[in-house]
């Protein structure tokens, strides 16, 4: 995997091979900024990386400049690998070695990008629990959005605060923002 741009352009990363992990690819990670590039500053906002894994997501957005950045997973030797690269690149990235439905749980941390990039053979009800935990414990801050990272086969459509998908390749992210009352009534 390979840090796309800013500071740490084009550098390389090499994760243990002992990890449980599958990390988004350089395509779909380097399609996903551009979107995001084109709606957020990435030094104004804050992040929380679900599922983070290598932390792939999380280097990305630090390299960028954002300054707030909380990656959670469950495996110890992820969270080891993302606080010993972040300490070697000099990223300040936060971990929570946590489940992630129980920090969606109980965390008081609020963003404005949050990303999650669980399991692929989640079942589709795992996946909707993440939004549906995110959505009603406020996590996600006024004009922020979720992403989650699925295969084809999950369709998330159908959710109230769904608002689009981009797909690339198997990979699909699904957006999830709040939808003000003001314009739905218009």
């Amino acid at each position: 995997m390979r840090i796309i741009s800013g500071k740490l352009k084009s550098r390389r990363l090499s994760a243990p091979k002992n990890l449980p992990v599958r990390p988004t690819t350089d395509m779909a990670k380097e399609s996903l900024f551009n979107i995001l590039n084109n709606t957020y500053f990435f030094d104004a906002i804050s992040v929380i990386d679900l599922f983070s894994g290598t932390g792939n997501i999380s280097y990305e957005f630090a390299s960028r400049g954002t300054k707030t950045i909380h990656a959670v997973d469950a495996h110890v030797g992820c969270i080891k690998y993302i606080n010993s690269t972040a300490k070697e690149l000099d990223l300040d990235i936060s971990t929570f070695k946590s489940d992630v439905y129980k920090f969606l749980e109980k965390t008081p941390l609020k963003a404005d990008v949050i990303f999650a990039d669980p399991p692929y053979d989640f079942e589709e009800e795992q996946f909707l629990k993440i939004v549906d935990s995110v959505f009603d414990r406020e996590i996600l801050n006024e004009d922020g959005v979720l992403i989650v990272e699925h295969s084809k086969h999950t369709d998330l459509t159908k959710h109230a605060k769904h608002t689009y998908d981009k797909r690339y390749g198997g990979n699909v992210f699904s957006f999830f923002e709040n939808t003000s009352e003001e314009s739905e009534e218009d």
